[in-house]
């Protein structure tokens, strides 16, 4: 199988709020031979992780790249790296993709 996640998704995994949903969507992503994840899926997760839980910087970069480790899951890696090099200086996480 083969899935393309969205941000729910992935926050589900991540921050593990929600029992149920949580167990769901870790199943869900264990289960894919790959899971693809849009460009704008990472700019999200990191805008939620930051405005709505109040996670820091390392804390946020952390969760990034344990989602790049992720042995199916497929992102435009560059991008996500040169986003998480702005955001580790200080910056956007975002402007860092797009730039």
């Amino acid at each position: 199988m083969k899935i393309t996640a969205d941000t729910n998704v992935l926050i589900r995994a991540a921050i593990q709020d929600d029992a149920h949903q949580a167990r769901e969507a870790a199943k869900v992503m264990l289960a894919a031979n790959l899971v693809a994840v849009p460009i704008p899926v990472p700019c999200e997760f990191v805008w939620v992780l930051r405005r709505g839980y109040k996670k820091t910087v390392p804390g946020v970069s952390d969760a990034i790249r344990r989602l790049m480790n992720g042995v199916n899951l497929v992102m435009n890696r560059p991008a996500v790296e040169a986003g998480l090099s702005v955001l580790d200086a200080g910056g956007d996480f975002a402007d860092g993709i797009i730039a």
